[in-house]
């Protein structure tokens, strides 16, 4: 059983905020508004990493896992296939083989739906979050409301995708078909590669993700908030609070949380995290000045890449590399897929300049984030392991753990993401 918070009371050491990701920012500056001492630190600074290198888009649409049903059939499929979507390196596949078998395991029909019903409060009202976290800071002019649309070669593929559909019809998604005709009225620039879309309302996009982190972050500032510099060692807590062991020296707290990405787990594991946690590289290629293009943000079913307008330039992003050691250079073929799937889609898009970047994500085996107070002490609250979807859940997560950590219960079981689960 989880232990109890107990709530920050007066006279507490400040509430340190471990990772200065959209998680760990949104977390502070939302203890910040409530009157709470924080301190936020991250070994880089706010928005590096996965932050600033995601797709972009507030997906309330991604209450899907990855392991749906039959992808222990289809997943090799997706390694070879020469334009497909996942990348292994084979060199660090053993390490991770216990992750995958668990990761495997929840491609089961059961598992999905459980997945999509824990998913969908941390994402249905993310558009809404996020403007509520940005409201009255510079952060907001980085948010846009949009449609989202999905791509299909035709209606037949976009069919044998029903399974994932029903999920999110059963979530409370709801959206509008387009044909041909009508996907060229919306997209103009599109080819006829794709031939029927779902454009799905109340969704939205960061222009610029990680200039409205360090924006967000700039707002916890301005309202008197700390940021330090330095990498977290150790975490030590005892009855009164939890000591963190950084390289700058010792760093005394009232409560931590652990907002760290990929760093959590070599934090949490000692404190009772049972939930197994892999960097998952992703990649995005980034084309500047990029025109004629998308008109609105979008997935594209077939090659699995995100294509989303922001300031100045497309990102294309969205796809998975496993098996990689930490600090192994980025992998060339990533960047190429992407670019050939921008020609696909937009024969015509000229630009001034691509850029490609890689990063890691937290990924848990069943795609549920870890959320918390750790089993050693009630003192210590996990907020990590977002996978795809730290952007869109993150402002929504900063809320939660606000919450906790100042008594007041939050309004959903947090039970499905309990650290030691």
């Amino acid at each position: 059983m989880s232990p109890a918070v107990p709530p920050i009371a007066a006279g507490d050491p400040p509430v340190v905020v471990v990772g200065a990701g959209i998680v760990g920012v949104a977390t502070a500056l939302s203890l910040r508004r409530l009157g709470c001492d924080v301190v936020l630190v991250d070994r880089v600074g706010p928005g590096a990493g996965a932050s600033s290198g995601n797709g972009g888009i507030l997906a309330r649409c991604a209450v899907v896992p990855v392991t749906t049903p039959g992808l222990w059939r289809t997943a090799p499929g997706l390694m070879l296939r020469r334009d497909g979507p996942l990348f292994v390196r084979w060199g660090g596949l053993v390490g991770l083989l216990p992750w995958l078998a668990r990761y495997l395991a929840q491609a089961t029909p059961a598992r999905t739906a459980a997945t999509a019903r824990a998913l969908a409060p941390l994402l249905l009202d993310s558009l809404d979050a996020h403007q509520a976290l940005a409201a009255g800071t510079p952060a907001a002019r980085y948010l846009r409301p949009t449609d989202y649309l999905y791509l299909y070669r035709d209606r037949r593929a976009f069919e044998a995708d029903a399974f994932a559909w029903r999920l999110r019809a059963a979530a409370g998604l709801t959206w509008t078909e387009l044909d041909r005709a009508a996907l060229a009225a919306r997209e103009p620039a599109l080819s006829r590669a794709r031939g029927f879309a779902v454009a799905l309302p109340d969704h939205g996009i960061v222009t610029d993700p990680g200039a409205y982190v360090a924006a967000l972050a700039a707002a916890f500032v301005a309202a008197d908030g700390r940021i330090e510099t330095a990498a977290v060692r150790a975490l030590v807590p005892d009855a009164d609070g939890v000591t963190l062991r950084t390289e700058a020296g010792d760093l005394r707290a009232g409560h931590v949380v652990v907002a760290a990405g990929v760093e959590a787990d070599r934090l949490a594991r000692p404190l009772g995290a049972t939930v197994p946690l892999a960097a998952e590289r992703g990649y995005h290629l980034e084309l500047a000045n990029a025109a004629p293009g998308p008109l609105h943000p979008m997935m594209d079913a077939a090659r699995k890449m995100v294509v989303t307008p922001m300031d100045g330039r497309v990102r294309l992003a969205g796809l998975v590399e496993l098996g990689g050691r930490p600090g192994a250079p980025p992998a060339a073929r990533p960047p190429r897929l992407l670019a050939r799937g921008a020609a696909e889609l937009f024969p015509d898009l000229r630009h001034a300049g691509a850029t490609p970047w890689a990063g890691a994500r937290p990924s848990t085996p069943d795609s549920l984030p870890v959320l918390g107070p750790l089993p050693a002490s009630g003192r210590v609250v996990a907020a990590y392991g977002h996978q795809h979807v730290g952007l869109t859940a993150g402002a929504t997560t900063g809320r939660l753990v606000a919450a906790l950590l100042t008594g007041h219960r939050p309004n959903l079981d947090l039970a499905p993401y309990r650290p030691d689960r």
